[in-house]
């Protein structure tokens, strides 16, 4: 039997206040009421845009599942206070953890606590390893997200052309970046003239992403192209292209609209791509919500969500895991966007 969901149309995510809580800011200890069970939807860190997107996306869709769904961080993007705002929500007695992770194994023991207390977890924007959750609902695999960071670049660097390129991200451990990074780089190898010669982190800081970028353009003059698939590093690296006056090296990456839409008009860099994060946080609830009413989900079935179409649970193979179980696996988003002058305009996230 095919299970499906409906996503309620005509989220008002733009309008919703955010309020970004820490886990002290965000004990209510209800855990809820029967009619309207609580989720805790838990970015990397608050503050971020491409996160309080997620995050409303996700409040929005709440109510139309009859969830009591909230956005619930920490200004500090580490293991250790994802960790302490999966006890506390556990503890506090809600029913659904949703969380972007830090760490593909750092939170195992407490999600795994978590699924033992019958919490649905699920995870979005960044996997933990596939046992450690239920479903992981994907904005793409890492084929897809690795091939459009070298796909944008070549649109002004030809593949047969030898060239120094460099990457910038958030972490050496965060699971998405690291995977989309890692199937670029095998691009790169295998398919260009091109040559890898830094990758660069700055820990999703937005003032140590200048720093690092303007570190790695010093270090490295002849650059020709910069990848940058994270959302403080691609604003990041345009600032510090701007500082230091450079033209000429080419930039590309993951990062939100209304972030990079002064440095698109200024032709700092010509194009970026991301996925629609707000529908991402809603597609997320939807999944929780179907689970939260005691039915099962398995690779195969199908979920009709408006605004994606039909949608087909996924192995967990899809992102390069051998892990597989009942009741385990990925939903990944259909659609990706790249941003350039002619559209951004199009767009308020």
């Amino acid at each position: 039997m095919k299970n499906r969901i409906k996503i309620a149309a005509g989220l008002a995510a733009a309008a919703l206040a955010l309020t970004a809580c820490s886990s002290a800011e965000g004990d209510s200890g209800s855990g809820g009421t029967a009619d309207q069970p609580q989720v805790a939807f838990i970015p990397k860190l608050t503050g971020v845009g491409f996160f309080e997107g997620g995050g409303a996306g996700a409040e929005a869709a709440g109510p139309d599942h009859g969830l009591d769904v909230q956005y619930l961080g920490s200004p500090e993007a580490s293991v250790a206070k994802q960790v302490e705002l999966i006890n506390s929500y556990t503890q506090q007695g809600y029913q659904g953890i949703i969380v972007s992770s830090v760490s593909p194994d750092g939170l195992c023991q407490s999600l795994k606590q978590a699924m033992d207390q019958d919490v649905v977890v699920l995870t979005w924007d960044s996997d933990t390893n596939p046992e450690c959750r239920q479903f992981y609902v994907s904005q793409g695999t890492p084929d897809q997200l690795g091939s459009l960071l070298v796909e944008m670049v070549t649109e002004d660097l030809p593949a047969d052309e030898a060239a120094k390129v460099a990457f910038h991200y958030s972490s050496p451990t965060v699971t998405d970046q690291n995977q989309w990074a890692e199937v670029a780089k095998g691009i790169i190898a295998e398919e260009t003239s091109w040559e890898v010669v830094d990758t660069v982190f700055s820990e999703n800081q937005t003032e140590l992403a200048v720093q690092q970028a303007e570190a790695l353009i010093n270090a490295n003059p002849d650059l020709k192209a910069i990848i940058a698939p994270d959302a403080n590093a691609l604003p990041g690296t345009a600032q510090a292209l701007e500082n230091l006056g450079r033209e000429d090296i080419i930039l590309v990456g993951f990062s939100t609209p209304n972030v990079m839409k002064e440095y698109i008009k200024n032709g700092t860099l010509k194009r970026f791509a991301l996925w629609d994060v707000e529908q991402q946080g809603a597609l997320s609830v939807a999944v929780a919500a179907h689970l939260l009413e005691g039915n099962e989900l398995n690779v195969g079935d199908t979920l009709e969500a408006d605004g994606f179409g039909t949608l087909e649970v996924q192995p967990n193979s899809v992102q390069g895991y051998d892990y597989e179980a009942e009741g385990n696996g990925i939903i990944v988003m259909p659609e990706r966007t790249v941003f350039t002058a002619d559209n951004i305009d199009d767009y308020d996230f």
